[in-house]
This record gives structure tokens, C-alpha cells and sequence, in this order.
């Protein structure tokens, strides 16, 4: 028989700069991709009938079971063919050309040269992974100069290695909501990265995003809001990669849960797919796509795919999400990498757009030769992954001669360790300082000043005595953590492949001993029981350190624990002022004692990294002011959440071989979901105390001119009254700050290509907003983080149009500003650039993000439910 005439290549449309896909041009891609799939099913009839052994159905099938091909046994399995179709196909995967930048030109125009002088085997090569000094190492092109690239754990920091640091995780640096301190963490770690001679660092994370509330991996990723989650992976991957290492934005997508995340993980009998997240439009780019644009716009080179299914596609199979949303809106042209072990298929996986497998490989290796040879995935498409993979190494000016040597190993074994320390300690005390929330502060309890006599209890206030049980992971991995609620020792990381490995940890209790005695005072402690025999009376305060735990491969079982809350009872029986320490990989419920009159301060300490105890002392004593503020909301009892509360076990009466979650929600996550469903949180998103006051005025909206808008001046607020004086430290929720009617497009610029990030006018600043905030106190200097939120107006309802009102928020955050340090009476301005996508929705009809017609809500204020200013916005 006539080899098939590649597929690919036939429907491959002309590469040429477009806008924003349109009706049109998805009707023509449609119509191909329904030529593509009844070509793909008679290409797979004639290879079976010729039984041709150069054809492999394997390689052609988009849902190919692990389990069934091992085992033979895919008879027993239910069909998965009903399933076809609900996550709509998208082909071909669009060839990447480096038009966003000159840089990125440059670097494609590099790696095309040396592609085009590749065999397949060494297209091949680039693909797939090989054992190696690193979890993820490719092969190498020796001819050619190409190494072997280096990937390497995790968000945090080098996991399991010697002499490395071991940095605040991700939701710890977001409680800080300081872009800045985002930027310099970025920075730090992949300086560290740069050092040890790693190409890739995996991370940073927004997926999960933070739907469940019990997600086992929340707390890797920069909280359950969009915008804030957005501003965190940018500012990371601008960091990392500025030190020449590449980030990789992951999980995409839609991974929100641990409960069978991946093929036969918590199934009957081992046996089962992962969860299908089930999305809609809105939701998916609104929410969910919404912080890897802005990984993408910082120009991150890599994508990792994750092990869920989404409409019942695998996550590194699933064209929709890869081939349409990732490469062809976003125009991303780094590569997609797969989870560990986490591709599911052959041809359809390279036809659905992964461009790298790892850490082997998986359905490739060979058998992607054979299938450019049969025609099932077109050497193009193999030059494009390559061409991929070798340009964001060349971006990243890896090849400059002067890149380190891999120093990385598992277990962290390596015969002579580089230290890649430098000072970072001094910036990770300063970010567990600010990522820690105050959630409590009555009876002048905190700052301390030099108390003579201080008791301590409870088993964070120590470091666990036996924490290495796992060389890679502090504390314990998978094999010793599952259903773990607490962490016996301080809690300074979560577990799994985000977790960090800790060159040494400060814990509370040493930090204390330090200061307490340079004071000249005195310290008794209990650690280990529930309810302490000895009652110190003249100590003044009592501290107690209780924790909450979560890991990778498994969800949360519960958002509090009793024995931890009956310690904190017992402490406030009897000692008056009770300050109680919470370090905590997520949302930890407090209403069991939140109310007691002797808890007089209550802090949110999250997961600081090594210098813990050093960051909380700093708080505890006023040397550092706090400023945290909750990148989630903590409710009064764990029902509040709703649905939302606890993974995913599948719809009722359906099919447990494939499990499904609907997103029913919509963008109702979190805070949205509790003002939607009026709901009072005991802590709302945003929350967070300081041990002085602030005030808010002089709100002024401008508007920005641009090319694309029309040619009104902006204008700048007046001077604000500085010092600030009684009058304007009240609470102003009456000045209003309205723009005349503008005219503005409703959809980005179709003349305008793509480029990585989305198109570029969704990035256009349109207006400007400002206020005046001042320290309205008397004693402490401290930072304020005054916060955005906007009221997108609701869907004029017309003829045919199946826009779902209520799936538009009541306010949604759409900037942030940490203003600061203030002196008492001091103020200064904070100002939130509102681009054109913070104030357009995702048209479900027209395909497109979308400038609705109407009034917009401006608030701004000191967290999602305390607004000082409110004005509107026409357009």
C-alpha cells in the first residue's frame, strides 16, 4: 500500500499573523478539524485491514489506556466513546515562528537552523526524556552542541538538594500581595536554579487554583483568586528567567483536585480514568486560563500539562486546551511538557500540541519515528516540538559557553555540592514576615514589649525530630503522608514535588529562646500535651503553635483538627491573654475557639520556609509591622463552602470508570461563591490587620488615550489633606468619582497578530485609578495594602443570546497596591492600571474577550468586603 500522505500537513492551514480567532475563522478550522477525524478514522480502517505493521492504532488512538495495553484487558473496560466530542478538537497544532518579540525571533531563527539539519532520531531525541542526574533530563544532539537539558523541582526552591534554600511557599508569598517582593523571590530562585546548573524549573503554579477548598496542592499555587494568582506567575517567571533559567507555568490545566487526578489513582481496583473538570467558556478563560496569560506574557518557555481530563479530554492530549486556547489565542511559542508519566497517548497526544514527554518516552520515543513515517504525525510537527524545545533553551542564552554544569542528584548526593545560598535567608525572613496575616488583636496584646515571662505549647513550636525519613522531602513523602491532618514539628513546607528541602529551619521556639533571653526573661514550655498539668500564671502571654497540613496525591480530609483546637481551648481557660500560631498550608477553619474572650491575638502564619520562627518574632515584637493580607476566604464552618468544599467523587448515578466534575459554579469561587450566596466569612479574602490604622480618599479615575481608544486626556488627582487629619481617618464610603460616556471597541483589534500572552490589546491600560491612603495612627510606622475590586456590568439580555447572567460576579479584584512603610500621619497614593481584559468578559458567541456596554463598578478599600471609595466607570 501507498504510504498515507501526512494528515498534517494536508490540513495545516498558512502560517500567517492573525487577530484574535474570529466566528469565521473557527468555522473554517471546524470544518477541517471534522476532515481531519473522518481522514484520521479511514487512515486507521486501512492501516487494520492491510494489517500494516508500520501503522500502530496505538499511536492513533486519543485516549489510549495505560492499563489496557499493559494488561491486555481493554474488553472489560466500559467504552469511552460517548465521551468523544465533549471537549471540542482543535487541529492542527500551529507552528510556533518567534514573531513576539525580536529576541524570540532571533532564537527561532537559531533553532530552525539546527532543526533543519536534524535526523528524526534527533528531533526524537529533544522529546522525551532519559535517566539523568535530574528528575527530567532530554537526550542531546552531540553533533550539534545541543546538551542534554536539566529539569528540575520545585516552586519553591531545588527540592532534595544540599546547600539551597528552602523559600516561602507560593501561598505564603501571595498572603504578602506585593509584586515587588513576587519579582525579588523569582529572582532568588532562579539564581539558585542558574546555579546548580538546572535549564528548566518547574514552576510556578496557579493550577490548582484554589476551587476545592480542601485541594491537597493549593498551597503551591498564589491563591484562589485569578488576578492575584496572575500577578504572582508573572512576576515569578520574569524572575526566574531573568537569571537565564526557563520557568514553566503549570498545571494546565484545570487540575483542582488530588481525589483521582490521574489514571487508576483512588479507583476500584486500580482501575478507572482521572476526573474530568468540566468547564464552561467563561469559566475556563475568565478564571482558569486567566494567570498563565500572565506567565505567558512575562514570556515563560514552558507549559506543563497535568494529569487530569477536561470534557473528558486528557490535560496532555486535550487539542482544545493545548492546540486552540495555549498556542493559537495565547500564541505561546515555548513547549508543552507532560506531568511526570502523565501522557496518555501517542500520535493524538503530539497531534493535540505536547511537544516534550517525560521523564521517559512514554508513547514516543521510536514510535513517534514510526508515526511521521505512516503519516499519523507529520514531520513538521516533530521539527515544530524540537524547534520548541530549542529556542526557549536559546531565549534563555543557554548556549552562551558560560552556563554551569548540572550539580543536582537524587537525594541530593552530589560529591562536591555547589552552594547556592547566597543571601537569600535575609529575603526569606522578609517574606515570611510579610505573608504573615493578623487575623486577631484585642487587649493591646501585640507587638510584645519585652515580656518577662512567656509559656509556650504545642507541637509547631518545634522541629519534628524525625524529618528525613524521605532525603527529597522534609517531614516525609507519599509513602509516609497520606491522610496526614498535622505536621508533628513547625510547618515551614507542604509535601510532594512542591515541597522544599530546608538547609536548616529556625524554628519558634529557637527564635523566641534568642530574643526572650536577650530581654533577660524566662520561658516554660509544654510541646507535647493536649492539656498542659501545669498552669503558669504569671505568664504573660501564653503562645500556642498548632498547624494544618496538605501534600500532593492526596485532598484534606478535614479543615481543622480537634486535638489542636482543644489545646487552644484548654490555654484559654486559664490564661488571659492567649496568642495563638497558626502555620497552615491552606484555609484552616477557627470558630472553635475564635470567639473565646481570652484568644486575644491570632495569627495566619502560613508556610515561611527556613527562617520561620525568625519571620514570626519579627511580627510578634513589632520589629516588622504586618501587612498580610488572606489570599483566600476562611468561613465560620466547613459547610459554608458548599459544594465547593471537598473534592470531586464523581456525578451521582454516573459512571465511576469516568468520573466527572461540573463546573457548575462557574466563576463563583471563593469570595465570589460567599457574596453570591450571602455568605459572611469569619475572614474574608483580602482580610488582614496591622498594629496601626489606616484611611482612604480622593478617588480619581482617569482615562488613558491610546491608538486603539479615543484621544481624551488623562488627568491626575489633586494633592490629598497630608497629615492625615480625624476627619479624613474615618471610613469614606460616599466619595464617588464618575468618567463621561466612552466610546471604546468592543473587541480587540482583528488587524493586530498574536502574540505570546493573547492579543496585545488586551494588555492596553484604559484607565487609571487613584486614592489617597495615610497612616492614621499614632505610634507605628506599617504598610497598607489597599485593593481594586471591580462590578463588570450583567448581559443585556437580546434574542438567541444564552449568556448566563449570573455567572458574572457581583466584584471581582482587579488591582492591588502595597503602600508603604507610611509614618504615623504620613500618606501617599496608590494607583491600579485597569487594562482592557480586567474589564472584559469572554464572549461565548462570538469567541472572543469582549468590552460589554454599561456601568462599572469601582471599589476600593482594605479587603473584598471592606470598601472605603466606590465610583463607576461608563462605557
Amino acid at each position: 500500500m501507498k504510504r498515507l500522505t501526512s494528515l498534517y500537513e494536508q490540513l495545516r492551514p498558512p502560517i500567517t499573523t492573525t487577530g484574535l480567532p474570529g466566528p469565521g475563522y473557527i468555522a473554517k478550522t471546524q470544518a477541517r478539524q471534522v476532515i481531519f477525524y473522518i481522514l484520521g478514522a479511514v487512515s486507521l480502517l486501512l492501516c487494520t485491514a492491510a494489517l500494516l505493521q508500520s501503522c500502530n492504532p496505538s499511536l492513533l488512538s486519543p485516549a489510549h489506556d495505560i492499563a489496557s495495553q499493559t494488561q491486555g484487558q481493554q474488553h472489560e473496560h466500559p467504552s469511552e466513546l460517548p465521551y468523544y466530542g465533549l471537549s471540542p478538537p482543535f487541529y492542527p497544532t500551529p507552528i510556533a515562528n518567534g514573531s513576539s518579540s525580536v529576541g524570540r525571533s532571533r532564537a527561532y531563527q537559531h533553532a530552525l537552523a539546527l532543526t533543519s539539519k536534524m535526523t528524526l532520531l534527533e528531533l526524537q531525541n529533544l522529546t522525551r526524556g532519559y535517566p539523568g542526574p535530574c528528575v527530567g533530563n532530554t537526550g542531546a544532539v552531540p553533533r550539534l552542541h545541543i546538551p542534554s537539558l536539566c529539569f528540575y523541582d520545585g516552586p519553591s526552591g531545588l527540592r532534595g538538594q544540599e546547600l539551597a534554600s528552602a523559600f516561602p511557599a507560593g501561598i505564603h508569598l501571595a498572603a504578602t500581595w506585593d509584586p515587588i517582593l513576587m519579582w525579588r523571590y523569582g529572582m532568588a530562585v532562579g539564581q539558585e536554579y542558574l546555579g546548580k546548573g538546572v535549564h528548566i524549573a518547574l514552576g510556578p503554579l496557579a493550577g490548582p487554583l484554589g476551587r476545592v477548598a480542601k485541594g491537597g496542592r493549593n498551597w503551591e499555587g498564589l491563591g484562589s483568586d485569578p488576578y492575584l494568582a496572575g500577578v504572582g506567575m508573572g512576576k515569578i517567571v520574569k524572575g526566574v528567567q531573568g537569571w537565564g533559567v526557563t520557568a514553566t507555568a503549570k498545571h494546565f490545566l484545570l487540575n483542582e483536585q488530588e481525589y483521582r487526578r490521574r489514571w487508576g489513582q483512588d479507583a476500584p481496583d486500580g482501575k478507572g480514568h482521572a476526573i474530568s473538570a468540566n468547564v464552561g467558556d467563561r469559566a475556563l478563560r475568565e478564571a482558569y486560563v486567566w494567570p498563565f496569560m500572565d506567565a505567558l506574557k512575562a514570556g515563560a518557555g514552558a507549559v506543563m500539562c497535568g494529569y487530569n481530563r477536561a470534557n473528558h479530554s486528557y490535560a496532555c492530549q486535550n487539542s482544545m486546551l493545548l492546540n486552540r486556547v495555549l498556542k493559537t489565542e495565547l500564541g505561546f511559542e515555548g513547549f508543552v511538557v507532560s506531568d511526570w508519566d502523565g501522557q496518555m497517548s501517542g500520535a493524538a497526544s503530539a497531534n493535540a500540541g505536547l511537544d516534550v514527554v517525560m521523564p521517559g518516552a512514554g508513547y514516543w520515543g521510536e514510535k513517534l519515528i514510526e508515526a511521521v513515517n505512516n503519516g499519523s504525525v507529520a514531520e513538521e510537527r516533530l521539527k515544530d516540538m524540537a524547534t520548541r524545545v530549542l529556542a526557549a533553551y536559546l531565549y534563555a542564552g543557554q548556549d552562551n559557553g558560560q552556563f554551569p554544569p548540572v550539580n543536582v542528584a537524587p537525594g541530593g548526593q552530589v560529591p562536591d555540592p555547589v552552594d547556592v545560598q547566597e543571601n537569600h535567608a535575609d529575603l526569606i525572613r522578609n517574606i515570611g514576615a510579610a505573608g504573615t496575616v493578623l487575623v486577631k488583636n484585642v487587649k493591646g496584646t501585640l507587638p510584645l514589649t519585652k515580656p518577662k515571662f512567656l509559656a509556650m505549647y504545642g507541637y509547631d513550636a518545634i522541629v519534628k525530630s524525625v524529618p528525613w525519613e524521605n532525603p527529597d522531602r522534609y517531614g516525609g513523602g507519599y509513602d509516609v503522608n497520606r491522610g496526614w491532618t498535622t505536621f508533628n514539628g513547625t510547618l515551614i513546607t507542604g509535601g510532594g514535588s512542591g515541597s522544599s528541602t530546608p538547609p536548616y529551619v529556625v524554628s519558634p521556639f529557637e527564635a523566641l529562646s534568642t530574643r526572650v533571653r536577650a530581654d533577660g526573661g524566662m520561658l516554660r514550655w509544654d510541646f507535647h500535651s493536649v492539656n498542659p498539668s501545669q498552669k503558669y500564671l504569671n505568664a504573660d502571654p501564653c503562645l500556642v503553635f498548632i498547624n494544618a497540613y496538605a501534600s500532593e496525591m492526596s485532598d484534606r480530609s478535614a479543615l481543622s483538627d480537634s486535638f489542636s483546637d482543644s489545646l487552644v481551648q484548654n490555654i484559654a481557660s486559664w490564661c488571659s491573654r492567649t496568642i495563638v500560631v497558626i502555620h497552615s498550608a491552606g484555609i484552616r477553619l477557627v470558630d472553635a475557639w475564635i470567639d473565646h474572650p481570652n484568644v486575644t491575638a491570632v495569627l495566619m502564619a502560613g508556610l515561611p520556609g527556613q527562617e520561620s520562627g525568625n519571620s514570626l518574632v519579627d511580627i510578634l515584637y513589632g520589629d516588622v509591622n504586618p501587612s498580610g493580607r488572606l489570599p483566600y476566604t476562611i468561613a465560620k464552618q466547613e459547610s459554608d463552602y458548599g459544594h465547593l468544599l471537598n473534592p470531586s467523587t464523581g456525578q451521582p448515578n454516573g459512571d465511576p470508570f469516568f468520573p466527572e466534575d461540573n463546573f457548575t459554579e462557574g466563576l463563583h469561587i471563593d469570595y465570589r461563591y460567599f457574596d453570591k450566596n450571602s455568605i459572611t466569612p469569619r475572614f474574608e479574602f483580602g482580610y488582614g490587620l496591622s498594629y496601626t490604622t489606616f484611611s482612604y480618599s480622593h478617588l480619581d479615575i482617569s482615562f488613558v488615550p491610546s491608538s486603539s481608544s479615543s484621544s481624551r486626556p488623562a488627568t491626575r488627582p489633586t494633592r490629598p489633606p497630608w497629615p492625615a487629619t480625624a476627619a479624613n481617618a474615618t471610613i469614606d464610603t460616599t466619595t464617588m468619582a464618575n468618567t463621561d460616556r466612552l466610546k471604546l471597541a468592543e473587541f480587540p483589534n482583528p488587524n493586530k497578530p498574536i502574540v505570546q500572552g493573547g492579543h496585545p490589546d488586551l494588555w492596553e491600560t484604559l484607565f487609571v485609578v487613584r486614592c489617597s491612603v495615610a497612616n492614621s495612627g499614632e505610634t507605628y510606622e506599617g504598610w497598607e495594602v489597599a485593593q481594586l475590586y471591580l462590578g463588570i456590568p450583567p448581559e443585556a439580555k437580546e434574542e438567541g443570546n444564552d449568556d448566563d447572567d449570573d455567572e458574572t460576579p457581583i466584584r471581582q479584584l482587579r488591582g492591588f497596591n502595597r503602600v508603604g512603610p507610611l509614618r504615623p500621619r504620613e500618606g501617599a497614593w496608590a494607583e491600579f492600571k485597569l487594562t482592557r481584559r480586567d474589564l472584559s468578559v469572554w464572549d461565548v458567541r462570538a469567541q472572543q474577550w469582549r468590552l460589554r456596554r454599561g456601568e462599572y463598578k469601582v471599589w476600593v478599600g482594605a479587603s473584598s468586603r471592606d470598601l472605603r471609595l466606590s465610583g463607576t466607570i461608563v462605557i
